[in-house]
């Protein structure tokens, strides 16, 4: 996904994708097929990301490099095991009436999705609609190359987000949140089936995501997702 908007370098067995402008700061990842990075390929990475300002962040599939998550935690890095998850389009409940798929971002996906992740996990919080609301005071949609979900409930607004990019026939599906306030209610399940349903229709042949817990998987296989690997996240200790 990151090579349509980035510049590509290699650093040894590492590969660091660097943003073309302004949007979201990009990792480094393994050279594929067949890279086995070591600790002096890390340094030399977190060295250069320092350099250009951007976090000291690295992703991999576990099951095509399982050495490099020693290597990470040898070179001071904190590796976060993440469930990696593959629709099966036979387990896609129906839709829900108050999801909707859009082409373009409104303001609320980015405000939405801040708050939910400011309260990571599953269980409720106090983050709501007067959160929401506050932080969407003078905020203003933004044109985009993915496709958005929100579940836009009558009476409430916008209570959970998520959003896909595409890469010739594979999607990604990313960013599901829901306001604290609004948890366990099955929104975010029901926005991330909303998109993995509309890349069926545009013509995906692969739609995935990576979890951020066990227990936040359990959402995604209750909507069709099944666990298909491992994706390793690793950045500095906070």
């Amino acid at each position: 996904m990151p090579r349509p908007g980035s510049r590509v370098e290699e650093h040894g067995e590492l590969v660091l994708f660097v943003q073309a402008g302004d949007g979201y700061p990009f990792y480094a990842r393994p050279r594929f097929p067949g890279g086995r990075p070591a600790v002096a390929d890390v340094a030399r990475v977190r060295e250069r990301q320092r350099e250009l300002g951007v976090p000291e962040a690295f992703e991999w599939v576990h099951e095509t490099t399982p050495d490099l998550h020693d290597v990470a935690v040898e070179a001071g890095l904190e590796v976060l095991r993440a469930p990696l998850l593959v629709l099966d389009p036979a387990g896609l409940p129906e839709p829900h009436p108050h999801v909707r798929v859009l082409g373009t971002r409104p303001a609320e996906v980015s405000v939405v999705a801040e708050l939910a992740f400011s309260s990571p996990g599953t269980a409720r919080g106090e983050a709501g609609a007067a959160e929401r609301d506050a932080a969407l005071a003078g905020a203003a949609p933004a044109s985009t190359r993915h496709r958005h979900a929100v579940a836009d409930l009558p009476g409430e607004g916008v209570l959970a987000v998520g959003t896909a990019q595409r890469a010739g026939d594979v999607v990604e599906i990313a960013g599901i949140g829901t306001l604290p306030a609004a948890r366990r209610r099955g929104l975010g399940g029901a926005v991330t089936a909303a998109l993995a349903r509309d890349a069926l229709d545009r013509g995906a042949e692969l739609v995935f995501l990576a979890a951020g817990s066990a227990e936040i998987a359990r959402v995604y296989e209750r909507v069709g997702f099944r666990r298909a690997g491992t994706a390793c996240i690793a950045a500095p200790p906070a």
